[in-house]
């Protein structure tokens, strides 16, 4: 029995024919990746991913027709949807708002080092959820000053008092954007034990997704846009 990793097949979606060469060469350079199909638009995209059922689509946001935001909505919707994860030029906060909302698993910019792209294709592979860092700040500044942020009820404070002092580590963490298995080198935990942590915080807090725990991390104060 062979111990290589599974292969992560990848849709890979940009409408630049230039941009999705290189890197289709770039991630079929790694033998756990492999670009099963290309689009060159979100229609294409939607239809592929439905088709070829991908474990990750990479998805441009501007694309001629059918943006990226869309298409990821309708991707996600789908029986047995992949992850998603979104690559731009740009790190507008309307873009990451969009993209999260529309139910990305991760938000990156395309100056980015190419190894920070395939771990990130490898992290939402896994089912886990990334930000890039650079956007990450201004993401919760942006949740923030929108009026729908505060659909979930209570106080962040008060929401807060159920939890214990190590998930309120581990919702900092989260707040800061880090995956679960940053989480975890931080903690000196296991990635197993990182996961049970903000499952049990989606639980208790009544967040819907890992976007909601980085909300109410900003909210109550665990976290600032000022560093």
């Amino acid at each position: 029995m062979s111990d290589a990793p599974a292969e992560i097949r990848i849709l890979l979606a940009d409408d630049q024919p230039l941009v999705r060469s290189g890197l289709r060469v770039l991630i079929n350079d790694n033998p756990d990746l492999q670009v099963v199909a290309e689009a060159g638009s979100g229609g294409e995209a939607v239809t592929l991913a439905a088709s070829v059922k991908p474990d990750v689509a990479v998805l441009d946001i501007r694309m001629p027709g059918m943006d990226g935001i869309e298409a990821a909505r309708r991707i996600v919707e789908s029986p047995d949807a992949p992850r998603v994860l979104m690559l731009t030029t740009f790190d507008d906060d309307d873009y990451v708002y969009g993209a999260l909302r529309a139910g990305a698993s991760g938000f990156l910019v395309k100056d980015m080092a190419l190894e920070e792209i395939l771990s990130a294709i490898r992290v939402v592979a896994a089912g886990d959820a990334l930000i890039a860092p650079s956007v990450t700040r201004r993401l919760i500044a942006e949740f923030a000053s929108r009026p729908d942020h505060s659909r979930s009820s209570g106080t962040p404070v008060r929401k807060l008092a159920g939890i214990t002092d190590r998930e309120v580590e581990v919702l900092t963490l989260v707040g800061r954007g880090l995956s679960n298995s940053e989480i975890a080198e931080t903690l000196v935990i296991s990635v197993a034990t990182a996961k049970s942590h903000v499952a049990r915080l989606l639980t208790k807090l009544d967040a819907r997704d890992r976007v909601q725990l980085v909300i109410l991390a900003y909210e109550a104060g665990l976290v600032s846009t000022r560093g």
